[in-house]
């Protein structure tokens, strides 16, 4: 599957998890934030639920040792991720917040916004290790959750997704790919969806249980 239609089928089939609660002014203060490289032209800034493109460097604020470079995974491609649901450690959410395409950051994250007294054996980060990370975004796009997608598959514009009004979003994105797909797929994604989103069960799904990211224009 193309990485455009797996971005817009995450809204519906893989995001169905409760976004973690934001952190509060407090633990916002608690990120120290220094901006290596800002663009003459800053814009988009990225918001919670954003799409990010960004490429970013681990170290130990005890050593200066590194423990992750995004350029050795995935054959050197940026890392995406959507921003502030905990695809990241609690401490980038933050850090990576009101970053435009093309700035660089110098961020250093408390144990308590990284891997707390736990550490995180397998990229060899101690309990209470302080954390260093230096970023660079290359990009910001909504995010598979945004008002626009929710709006473009509620086709009636009532604030809920009926099972047919999903069913054709699914034809159309399936029809824009042009991949072959087994006559069941349809059936099975839909099924899916109504299970991971419908969570009250009345058959339809509301932009409250679509729209974990808690958007105010929803």
């Amino acid at each position: 599957m193309s990485r455009g239609l797996t971005l817009l089928l995450l809204p519906l089939a893989l995001l169905a998890a409760p976004a973690r609660a934001e952190g509060g002014t407090a633990a916002a203060e608690q990120v120290q934030i220094e901006v290596l490289h800002l663009p003459e032209t800053c814009s988009p800034k990225s918001k919670k639920g954003d799409l990010l493109n960004a490429h970013y460097d681990g170290f130990l604020a005890s050593d200066g040792s590194k423990f992750y470079c995004s350029r050795t995974h995935n054959e050197g491609h940026p890392k995406w991720f959507v921003l502030g649901v905990g695809q990241v450690i609690k401490g980038l959410d933050i850090a990576m917040m009101n970053m435009c395409p093309g700035e660089k950051r110098k961020v250093t994250i408390p144990p308590s916004l990284a891997y707390g007294q736990q550490g995180y054996a397998q990229s060899k980060i101690p309990p209470n290790a302080t954390l260093i990370f230096e970023i660079e975004l290359y990009a910001v796009n909504k995010g598979p959750r945004s008002v626009e997608a929710f709006n473009q598959i509620d086709k009636d514009s009532d604030k809920k997704l009926s099972a047919l009004e999903i069913s054709q979003y699914l034809k159309e994105e399936f029809a824009r790919d042009g991949k072959e797909r087994h006559p069941s797929a349809h059936d099975e994604i839909l099924a899916d969806i109504f299970k991971k989103n419908d969570h009250d069960g009345d058959g339809f799904i509301s932009a409250k249980e679509y729209n974990v990211y808690q958007h105010d224009e929803l």
